[in-house]
């Protein structure tokens, strides 16, 4: 392989203290694959979202090439932890032809990481992942995570307080569906039918709902904003990716700064952020523009507090933030402004996104940080 179709290959380089050498495979979404040798770490450009046969085999050429930049064989290849993903069984695959470790690393830990590698924070820190799914340890979906990460290490503090997901993915794509589950999981799920009765599937979603039929449980920050889009009527159906949480914050945005709801959240004895009581306000709420800010507000104010009590109780300063909800310029700026105040230490993405084209960073972060003989 020529040196020139590996720097095309190449969108960022970054230093790396010194360390094995490692290919980590990346994410399913906005997939990217990163090498580190020596000193360095190479991210790729982005090779799209593993689900279609071109950005396969996009991903499994890159992957090649970039084994030739590492000179020879790595110390280990990273991967995500869902088992189905392609760079999943395709890095397993590389690693049995190389004859070395494949090592799996938790998506959130892995956006955490990213952060840590960008700043060469190599201490304990806090981190808030939130975005749309990844596969959790516990093989649920998870998405609204504060974590304790310390290089290959990561403890799980809390998650979001769980949401159903009606129908499974395609909640993902119909915002109503997660606005369903809210309705539902406030014992009001007899009001889905007539609330959302423009949907075809209004009438049996309730029933799916009480018999938890195809409706898994997701911890994920994505699925809140798509809940409260789905509750304020902004974004029954998604034609592009983000397009709720995109509508909610430009609803904000034009109404303004706002207060938090007082009691808009809770925080269980486990850890676990609950977010309900805030998003049953927005059932009835008549402004919608309103019901956006108030409910940036409050998000904000209710992340704040998961993360000054986790720190207080853990004695750590040091906070990161990670993941594709990040991307919402009030969130990051609300939480940015709270921590300065609270002489929090933040590291935030700089030259990565927050989203999952930094997760291969992350893994390779995390993997050269595991022990090895």
């Amino acid at each position: 392989m020529s040196a020139s179709s590996t720097d095309n290959l190449i969108e960022h380089r970054l230093p790396l203290p010194s360390g094995v050498p490692v290919l980590a495979m990346g994410a399913w979404f906005k997939n990217t694959l990163c090498a580190a040798r020596d000193g360095e770490a190479v991210v790729s450009h982005t090779l799209g979202d593993l689900d279609c046969v071109d950005a396969c085999i996009g991903h499994e050429q890159a992957a090649r090439t970039l084994l030739t930049w590492l000179g020879g064989s790595p110390a280990a290849i990273a991967h995500d932890l869902h088992p189905d993903f392609h760079s999943t069984r395709f890095g397993l695959q590389l690693a049995e032809e190389c004859g070395v470790r494949a090592i799996g690393v938790q998506h959130h830990h892995a956006h955490i990481a990213a952060i840590c590698a960008e700043h060469g924070f190599d201490g304990p820190l806090l981190g808030l992942a939130l975005d749309g799914v990844g596969f959790g340890d516990d093989g649920t979906a998870w998405g609204g995570e504060l974590l304790r990460v310390d290089g290959a290490h990561c403890q799980r503090l809390g998650g979001l307080r769980p949401l159903a997901l009606p129908g499974g993915d395609r909640a993902a794509r119909e915002p109503w569906r997660m606005a369903a589950a809210v309705l539902h999981a406030l014992g009001r799920g007899d009001e889905i039918a007539l609330r959302f009765s423009k949907q075809v599937a209004a009438g049996s979603l309730a029933q799916l709902l009480d018999k938890g039929v195809r409706c898994p449980p997701t911890s994920s920050m994505g699925r809140v904003f798509d809940a409260a889009a789905g509750l304020l009527g902004l974004c029954p159906v998604m034609d592009f990716e983000a397009q709720a949480a995109i509508a909610l914050e430009q609803g904000a945005t034009r109404f303004g700064p706002t207060r938090p709801l007082d009691d808009g959240w809770r925080i269980d004895a486990a850890g676990h952020l609950d977010l309900l009581p805030m998003l049953a306000s927005l059932i009835d709420e008549a402004d919608i523009e309103r019901g956006a800010a108030v409910f940036h507000a409050t998000v904000v104010a209710a992340l704040f507090d998961w993360l000054q009590s986790a720190a207080e109780a853990s004695g750590i300063g040091t906070v990161a933030f990670g993941g594709g909800c990040f991307f919402n310029k009030l969130i990051a700026a609300g939480l940015r402004q709270r921590c300065a105040a609270a002489g929090l230490h933040l590291l935030e993405a700089q030259r990565l996104l927050p989203g999952d084209t930094a997760i291969a960073l992350g893994q390779a972060w995390v993997v050269r940080h595991h022990a090895f003989d």
